[in-house]
């Protein structure tokens, strides 16, 4: 995990510590399928994010057998069969606010950021709708979105394609300390 970070730090191009820079070291990051035969629904709360305040700029990344599922069996297939997660073992998504909202100030702020989320080893180019909370100088931020299965090439096998739906449902929840 120490690597991704590190990685992630490059990224960026930091040349300072302390310069805006916020880092979230516990995201959590739920996943819902509405499927007319069972829903399905898994949790992490290893995901890691830097945020740069000044630049805009933005990274997470979680293990994918980090999620968890009430069903041992679901965990199973979905790291085996769906996510192949020894051969694409994270998730990630690298990119810019649109807007740079004022940190300075308590609030809400919805935001966007523009970028790329790879996922099961395909990468694609999207702008993710989020919003960021200041509360007595704490920073956090919040996102919900949709990932096509076929966009990142996850087979659905037809025997069981009623179990799992075609988009998936993702919400990602991030505090931030300054980074250090």
């Amino acid at each position: 995990m120490k690597h991704i970070g590190l990685i992630i730090l490059v990224w960026l191009g930091i040349n300072q510590a302390g310069q805006g820079i916020y880092a979230c070291k516990n995201a959590v990051i739920n996943l819902y399928s509405k499927a007319p035969i069972e829903d399905i629904e898994a949790r992490s709360e290893r995901g890691t994010s830097i945020f740069n305040s000044t630049t805009g700029e933005l990274a997470f990344a979680v293990p994918i057998r980090s999620f968890k599922f009430d069903k041992s069996l679901m965990q199973e297939h979905f790291n085996e069969n769906y996510m192949e997660s020894d051969k694409y073992p994270q998730a990630s998504f690298k990119g810019t606010l649109t807007t740079k909202p004022d940190l300075t100030k308590d609030g809400v702020y919805p935001v966007s950021a523009t970028g790329v989320l790879d996922v099961h080893g395909i990468k694609q180019t999207r702008t993710i709708p989020g919003k960021i909370t200041v509360a007595n100088g704490a920073i956090s931020l919040s996102s919900e979105f949709m990932v096509a299965c076929k966009d990142h090439k996850i087979d659905i096998p037809t025997l069981v394609f009623k179990n799992i739906a075609e988009t998936i449902k993702v919400n990602v929840n991030a505090s931030y300390s300054p980074y250090k």
